[in-house]
């Protein structure tokens, strides 16, 4: 199951961490097609279930929407998202919920250069 920002342009902040990797937001609305892959694979091994888990370009300074959604991501799942927003971002702040109303928050996560990212406790 992969998740997909598509519908929505998100707003700029910071750049990237590697020169081949740099935000290039568009400008008038425009999506970019610059070819980097952004997607990654969420790994739950944090021991708790994730109620809900946001991805962010580091452009913009709210949270957006829950990519889970009516979903959840127990332990020891995994799930596939596409962090393709149309803003030419690979950097992405990340907030993860657990079940039991504790949160998670970690920035600046390159989404072109890793393939996987692992919830632990």
């Amino acid at each position: 199951m992969a998740f997909q920002f598509g519908r929505f342009m998100a707003v700029a902040l910071v750049g990237g961490l590697l020169a081949g990797c740099e935000a290039t937001p568009t400008t008038g609305g425009g999506m970019v097609s610059d070819g980097l892959n952004r997607n990654v694979l969420i790994q739950n091994r944090s021991g708790t279930t994730i109620y809900r888990f946001y991805g962010s370009n580091v452009g913009t300074n709210s949270w957006e929407e829950d990519i889970l959604g009516a979903n959840v991501l127990p332990n020891g799942q995994s799930i596939m998202i596409d962090f393709d927003d149309g803003t030419g971002y690979c950097d992405f702040d990340f907030k993860i919920e657990f079940i039991d109303g504790s949160t998670v928050e970690d920035y600046g996560i390159d989404v072109c250069a890793i393939g996987t990212y692992t919830v632990y406790p």
